[in-house]
This record gives structure tokens, sequence and C-alpha cells, in this order.
């Protein structure tokens, strides 16, 4: 990972951001209209999300009526998720702060009720680094709090393919991805209660990406 770092993905990242405002629709992703219904059926409150990026899913579930708060590592990310809550009038519901999921998360323990991460989990993260984060995850759940997470997958096409930086991470594009295997997936569930591992697709390519829901 020594050619791949952080500082590099987050520059990455802000520009396409700059240059795409937007850049995945204003619409919520599939996965994320699932954790709204599990979390509601959980009595779910406050939600937080990692890795929002310009915010589709962290506008939905604010509106929804959970109280969000969405991290990125991205600047121009969050001021553009910033802006579009306020234009729709869910600013309230809303808060943003800039953040590296490689060091801890910036909340206290069992201070949320359900958290969500669409695919950042498989960005330029070592097994290690995922590992810690989940563990950060726990620590900030409530007891009996709901972790939805989506991650792409060894059986997705780009899997092998692009620049290999070892650890099952390979880069397209200029973005970096970790392929988790079922054997990470269920590593990562150690400790929880695993509720359920569902395939999907998204995309053109199109993406194949695990979703996984587990209890804390």
């Amino acid at each position: 990972m020594a050619d791949m770092p952080g500082d590099r993905q987050r520059d990455h990242w802000d520009t396409s951001y700059a240059a795409h405002p937007a850049m995945y629709g204003n619409q919520p992703s599939a996965a994320a209209v699932y954790a709204a219904d599990i979390f509601q059926g959980a009595g779910a409150r406050h939600v937080l999300e990692l890795g929002a990026g310009h915010g589709r899913d962290a506008l939905f579930f604010a509106g929804e009526g959970f109280a969000v708060h969405a991290l990125d590592f991205s600047d121009i990310g969050l001021r553009q998720l910033r802006e579009a809550a306020q234009a729709s009038g869910i600013d309230e519901r809303l808060t943003t702060t800039r953040h590296d999921v490689r060091d801890p998360l910036p909340l206290p323990d069992a201070s949320v009720d359900a958290v969500f991460a669409h695919m950042l989990l498989c960005m330029a993260l070592s097994t290690k680094q995922i590992h810690a984060l989940v563990d950060e995850v726990r620590r900030v759940l409530r007891p009996g709090g709901i972790f939805v997470y989506t991650v792409r997958h060894t059986g997705d096409a780009h899997y092998g393919a692009g620049i290999a930086h070892g650890d099952d991470i390979y880069e397209h594009g200029g973005f970096a991805v970790h392929f988790f295997t079922r054997d990470l997936v269920e590593g990562l569930a150690n400790g929880w209660t695993l509720i359920e591992v569902h395939a999907f697709e998204e995309g053109d390519l199109p993406r194949r990406l695990w979703r996984v829901t587990q209890r804390a």
C-alpha cells in the first residue's frame, strides 16, 4: 500500500466531485432504501453514514426522518451534501464531519443506533484497517444496533485486473478497490450477529456486490 497513499485517493475523489457534481445522481442507492427499512424496523433514530460522498443516501435518510451524521474525507463532497440538504430544508437533521476512516471514529461509545456504509469498506483500505474500522463501528453502536454495508467482491469483473496493490486491492481509473472474499465478511462478523449476506449488482459494468447486515 506504500504506492497507494490515502492523500492521493482523497485528491482523486475531490477532483472527481468537483468535475462531476452529484456524480452518483440524486436518487438513493438500493442499499440505502433497504437499510432505511431495516433501521426503522429496529427503532433506530440516529444513523451514522461512513463515506457519504456528495450525500445521495445521507439526504435520503434525513428525508426519512433520521438524524444523520455523515462522514467523508472529501471536503468537496461534503460541501455538496450540505448545500443539497439546505436546499431541501432538511439540514437540521444532518451533521457532516470530514474524517479519514483509517483513524478512530469521532463519536463516543454507544452513541448511534445504526451505521451505513455503501462501498466504503472496499476502498483503499488494508484488511487490518478494515477490521479496525468495523471494531470502531461496534464501539459507537448502541447494544442491538444495526450495521449495513456493501462491498465489491472477488466475483466482480474488475477483480484481478488493473494495477495490483496487494491484499486484493486493484486500481482502475485512479480508484482503488479492495475486493472482499467471503472469509473476510465472515471474519468481520465475529462477535456480531450476522443477519444476511445478499448478492446484488449495480451500475453499468455491472459491479458485483454483497450487502451485509449484522447486529451488534
